[in-house]
């Protein structure tokens, strides 16, 4: 019992440090989109690396040309001519065709085979941009950019000290548990991007870096072997001392489908790229996700078993309660940073939405620890049609690979079945 209480009391402290920390994401928040945006609009290369048919892709890709900003380039990435994601992408350009912005190409980068395929078509992307570029942009093709991002994430770079500007991904769920249940383990490594420029992280799904930043870094050097672009990215920004800045307002609505099955591969993938890309990061996450699913859920078995037993049960129930209490208010307060970021475009703050996050984030803790010590066990992962084993952070081996054509046929066959 010593030793219980003991641990409570740890987390106890951790849980009021982690909401001071929330105070701070909503200061940060409020601040930063209170603030003008400077006018900054260079010339600039979108790069979209794409595989397969994502959930409302058309509507993904044509927010991108949608933008509000002068001139610029979109550069659409596949591995394959047979890759369906063409057709999409061949509709949305002839929207475009008459408009003097954008611009837009579609490059084929064939199949990957010391890199993932991402990173190889970032590659080549990189390497297909206008040479009166000054600035690249990543983005994912699941992601779904308000008008005024592209804007907003460049501007930041006016100032030639900023390494790099990232926004991250919100999942707005469906209306299934699963949904819900990713949005919230995916929000608390949202709320880890903030005010403190030296310790954030770069996201590949909304990234702006000069161009004259990322050829000096050797990133296309330093990309090769890599499956993760943005560990990589984040690493050589850190290494060359380069802040990372947090933009809220690139903030980027995912309306992905998903299931019990996809939320399980989703989560374990991110965990088993992290062991290793960021072994420490990694070791934190199983140690300090551990201490509270045996403390907490441990405390939920304490209190019922002093209870049918008659014992006194109020002091682990009042543990219990803190901790959920104080785990709550952390999340509320990241919900309303975050409702900020996307009023009025969407409705984050929706009665379903905030129930899930106040009520579902100790399940998350709980997947999380399922998580790393899956990341433990296997350093294979999926991902989108391609199974890779992570030998190290420069070594990707390409275990197999379905042709996004023949996947695209079996995901037919599947919705007709």
């Amino acid at each position: 019992m010593g030793i219980f209480y003991f641990f409570a009391a740890l987390l106890l402290l951790q849980a009021l440090v982690s909401l001071r920390g929330g105070t701070r994401y909503l200061r940060y928040f409020r601040r930063e989109l209170s603030a003008p945006v400077p006018d900054f609009t260079p010339f600039l290369t979108i790069v979209v690396p794409c595989r397969g048919l994502e959930h409302d892709l058309r509507e993904n890709l044509s927010a991108l040309g949608g933008q509000n900003y002068p001139a610029f380039e979109i550069i659409f990435v596949i591995d394959s001519p047979g890759d369906p994601a063409l057709n999409v992408i061949e509709k949305v350009r002839r929207t475009w065709e008459h408009a003097p912005s954008p611009q837009s190409r579609v490059v084929v980068a064939g199949r990957a085979v010391e890199s993932g395929q991402k990173v190889h078509n970032l590659i080549a992307g990189v390497g297909a941009a206008d040479p009166r570029s000054e600035v690249f942009v990543f983005v994912d093709s699941d992601a779904r950019p308000r008008r005024d991002w592209l804007r907003a994430l460049v501007a930041p770079l006016a100032d030639e000290s900023v390494g790099a500007t990232t926004g991250y991904r919100w999942f707005i769920p469906a209306r299934n548990p699963a949904s819900h249940l990713r949005a919230v383990w995916n929000a608390s490594i949202a709320s880890a991007l903030g005010e403190n420029s030296r310790a954030n992280f770069c996201w590949g799904g909304s990234t702006a870096i000069r161009r004259e930043t990322f050829t000096r870094l050797r990133m296309a050097e330093r990309w090769r072997g890599t499956l993760s672009d943005d560990f990589a990215l984040t690493r050589a920004l850190q290494d060359a001392r380069l802040p990372i800045h947090f933009v809220p307002r690139c903030l980027i609505a995912s309306h992905e489908v998903c299931d019990a099955r996809t939320l399980v591969e989703f989560t374990t993938r991110q965990l088993k790229i992290t062991r290793v890309y960021a072994p420490r990061l990694w070791r934190i996450v199983l140690v300090s996700n551990f201490l509270f699913v045996w403390v907490f859920y441990g405390g939920i078995a304490l209190t019922l078993s002093r209870f049918a037993r008659g014992l006194p049960y109020a002091p682990p129930l009042a543990l219990v309660a803190c901790l959920f209490a104080l785990g709550s208010a952390k999340a509320l307060l990241r919900l309303r940073a975050v409702a900020l970021a996307f009023a009025p475009e969407q409705k984050i703050r929706r009665a379903p939405t905030l129930a899930a996050h106040l009520c579902l984030w100790p399940l998350a803790s709980a997947l999380f620890l399922y998580n790393a010590v899956a990341a433990a066990l296997s350093r294979r992962i999926r991902w989108r049609g391609i199974t890779y084993e992570l030998k190290s952070p420069s070594e990707t081996v390409i275990i197999d690979a379905i042709r996004t054509e023949d996947a695209a046929a079996r995901g037919d066959a599947a919705r007709r079945a």
